[in-house]
């Protein structure tokens, strides 16, 4: 492993976990987007991540859910079909929010082993001074 390392592979976990929370961000800012029958539901993002063969973590893909969505009878909605029905996504909000803590732990993890390798490296520099 090189001097250097262990930034690099922190930092490519907070690449992934950024691009995870904002998937999420988008996820949970449409989770209750109603589209009429004859329209693709939202379709939500999952991140997919990857091992990278130098070391760390990497944005494997981006999948979508399901465009069919969830059909809900709501015949009030100005949307509503002549059956009284709407589609809405096919996410969960206590998933995605599960998914947000998980996300943001994994974020601060990563900012933490940046800030004891720059400490670690600063006190080499200062012994080296010395």
């Amino acid at each position: 492993m090189g001097a250097f390392d262990a930034l690099r592979i922190a930092g490519s976990g907070l690449g992934m976990h950024q691009v995870w929370l904002d998937a999420l961000a988008n996820n949970i800012a449409n989770v209750n987007t109603v589209r009429s029958t004859d329209q693709a539901a939202f379709q939500g993002q999952m991140v997919i991540a990857a091992s990278d063969p130098e070391g760390g973590v990497r944005v494997g893909g981006i999948a979508v859910s399901d465009p069919e969505g969830r059909m809900v009878h709501d015949p009030n909605h100005p949307l509503a079909d002549d059956a009284g029905y709407v589609r809405l996504p096919e996410l969960d909000m206590s998933s995605q929010m599960s998914q947000l803590i998980m996300a943001q732990r994994g974020y601060q993890a990563s900012v933490q082993v940046t800030k004891h390798a720059q400490e670690g490296y600063t006190a080499a520099l200062q012994i080296g001074r010395a």
